[in-house]
């Protein structure tokens, strides 16, 4: 065994990386040591370190993932991973890895605006939504060196789209089918396998792995390239040979580029909103009946359904919150 310290250099796209702390990268020919799980503490499950630990625990959930190798060589973690054939793709679904931009943090904000948040630039925010929802902003696409100006609505938010650097159905054929349901809703909504990209270019890429697609913008390569390594070992998952030769041909243009553990600082919390002072408990408001609380298993079939039961804007999370009721993807239907 040998131990490597480093500090994760700023590659194309990425911003410098905090000093990270010395681990044991396995000799040639030996079997890696497992890597530590987090440290759940309190009584909700939360991990011990959650501004640096990607990836938020569930309460009353296992543990949703392993520690990643802090600042390891990409090349290094690369040759840990096992190199095996694909599966099959039966059984596979996105409903697989839980409802799509769950509030796994528990911040007040879904995914997909968090990541909008942290990845974007010059940000208009929805008034009314603790400055969660964004309805503008620029960015610096990472796949093709673009400038995108991001406007949210029904036939705009498309322009840009938050990309799973490891697709979930080529995780999900290279060993997400062990994780557990709270792992592989850990993984989709990780940040470190999340980026705001391009909306057409992320369609290109599809579910392709290394051996298939990678970002048009070369520079962006390596980084990209270390950021898939370091999701599939954190989540314990495999790579094809041709995917393993194709990163190990990029990597070969920057040998010292790092394994991240979390490139970006996460996003801002989302001040909760002021307590409301209670009613008299000697005269309660009466509730109209079209307003009365939502069930828990509400269904609607439609906006007009939610409007009439008085629960519009339906965020997720919420009862009755369906994907076909939000359009636009951002979390909020029946605005």
């Amino acid at each position: 065994m040998f131990l490597v310290s480093a500090t994760a250099c700023a590659g194309p796209g990425t911003s410098p990386a905090a000093s990270r702390t010395a681990v044991e990268i396995p000799a040639a020919g030996t079997a890696p040591s497992p890597a530590p799980s987090p440290t759940p503490s309190g009584t909700d499950g939360a991990l011990t370190d959650p501004e640096t630990t990607p990836g938020a625990a569930l309460a009353g959930a296992d543990a949703p993932r392993q520690q990643p190798a802090y600042a390891a060589k990409a090349l290094d973690v690369l040759a840990t991973l096992p190199v095996k054939g694909r599966a099959a793709k039966t059984g596979y679904s996105r409903e697989q890895f839980g409802q799509a931009w769950a509030d796994i943090d528990r911040n007040g904000c879904d995914t997909r605006n968090d990541m909008l948040r942290r990845d974007l630039t010059a940000l208009g925010l929805k008034p009314g939504t603790r400055d969660c929802v964004v309805l503008s902003g620029v960015l610096d696409d990472p796949y093709t060196a673009t400038v995108i100006n991001f406007r949210r609505g029904s036939s705009t938010s498309t322009a840009v789209q938050i990309d799973h650097v490891v697709a979930l159905s080529d995780a999900w054929q290279k060993g997400a089918q062990q994780l557990s349901a709270a792992q592989r809703l850990s993984f989709a909504n990780d940040p470190l396998n999340l980026l705001a990209v391009d909306g057409p270019t992320n369609l290109k890429k599809s579910d392709g792995d290394a051996a298939t697609w990678l970002p048009p913008h070369k520079s962006y390569r390596c980084t990209y390239v270390a950021r898939q390594i370091s999701v599939k070992s954190s989540y314990g998952l495999w790579v094809t040979q041709a995917e393993h030769d194709a990163m190990a041909r990029v990597l070969g243009d920057c040998p010292d580029a790092p394994a991240p553990t979390s490139q970006e600082a996460p996003p801002p919390p989302v001040q909760p909103l002021p307590a409301q002072p209670a009613a008299p408990a000697s005269a309660p408001a009466p509730v109209p009946a079209q307003l009365a609380p939502v069930p828990a298993a509400a269904y609607y079939a439609n906006c007009a359904a939610v409007r009439a039961g008085g629960a519009s804007p339906l965020r997720v999370g919420q009862p009755g919150y369906s994907s076909k009721l939000d359009r636009d993807g951002d979390g909020v239907g029946c605005e």
